[in-house]
């Protein structure tokens, strides 16, 4: 990929102050990135094979924990790297590659737990339509759309991006991302802006989405108290993991544009990766503990496998 600067190199600033404990910080990044892995891979596995499990909300569900791989490989092994690293240095095409990758997963999750929430109010409010609704070719739609939507629209700002000329290579966090490589211009980088507002309110509109799904559901809900068990069971799973999410990815695009430099270092880099170390690591395990059916097809699949190696 051709730059329209030349810059080759960028130099990520965040672990300038973790030198002296970085063994300790590589030990947790290490022991939290192989978590990911391990709750993330036990739910896919099981998911794919218990075929009771092939169900919407599951198979959503699987696309959610590929996703959370998918995005945390796309922080993680470079991180790892550099804490064992003199130089914190990657080149330009490594840059926008590594921005790509965690902004198509952020937009990606986001639209997957919106389509659960789809998922949920026909289950709930239109029960017996349901499968009628959501047939497999229904399903091949909605995931496409999951992937295809939010690389086309990190692809579009990334080319954006880069076609801006550069006047420094200091990215002042662990990571690369389109805003701090965008502030790093020598030119006006109005386009760029009005095109993340673009992109932001598309996704405020399908946050709206999930708001009126939910108030259906709720009202559904009440009518019985079993559907309020339906509810705590399906939905609060789901509601949980977008409101954890909602509020690490806020948290990260209000520290990135307004963020002020007073703030510790430490904080900043955790501001910075929470979107990638909560949601993948408490969302298999929010589901995992609350949802029955995964409860105990996970407890099969683990005691199969114990007893395959005896």
């Amino acid at each position: 990929m051709q730059n329209s600067s030349s810059v080759t190199l960028f130099t990520l600033h965040g672990l300038n102050e973790t030198a002296s404990h970085k063994y300790i910080f590589f030990a947790f990044t290490l022991l939290a990135y192989l978590l990911i892995c391990l709750f993330n891979m036990t739910l896919i596995i099981t998911i794919i094979i218990e075929k009771t499990l092939h169900e919407p909300m599951y198979i959503f569900l699987c696309n959610l924990c590929v996703n959370g791989l998918y995005g945390t490989a796309g922080l993680y092994p470079k991180l790892l790297a550099d804490f064992l690293s003199d130089s914190h240095q990657i080149s330009y095409s490594g840059c926008l590659t590594q921005a790509n990758v965690i902004y198509t997963s952020v937009l990606c999750e986001f639209t997957i737990l919106i389509i659960m929430a789809y998922d949920r109010y026909v289950a709930i409010c239109k029960p017996l339509q349901y499968h009628s609704i959501m047939t497999a070719r229904t399903i091949s739609k909605f995931l496409l759309i999951s992937w295809i939507l939010p690389f086309c629209e990190t692809t579009f700002a990334l080319f954006l991006t880069n076609r801006l000329p550069l006047c420094g290579s200091h990215i002042d966090k662990l990571y690369c991302e389109n805003w701090s490589i965008v502030k790093l211009s020598c030119v006006d980088t109005t386009i760029n802006n009005v095109y993340s507002y673009i992109v932001i309110l598309i996704h405020v509109s399908q946050a709206l989405f999930i708001v009126y799904s939910y108030i259906h559901i709720v009202k559904a809900c009440v009518k019985s108290s079993e559907e309020i068990s339906k509810f705590m069971q399906t939905c609060l799973p789901h509601v949980i993991c977008l409101i954890n999410f909602t509020i690490t990815v806020v948290f990260d695009i209000m520290y990135s544009r307004y963020g002020s430099r007073n703030i510790p270092q430490a904080l900043r880099n955790f501001l910075a990766v929470e979107f990638l170390l909560i949601p993948p690591l408490l969302n298999p395990l929010i589901y995992g503990l609350k949802l029955n059916q995964i409860r105990r097809r996970v407890m099969r699949v683990c005691s199969r496998e114990v007893h395959s190696l005896k």
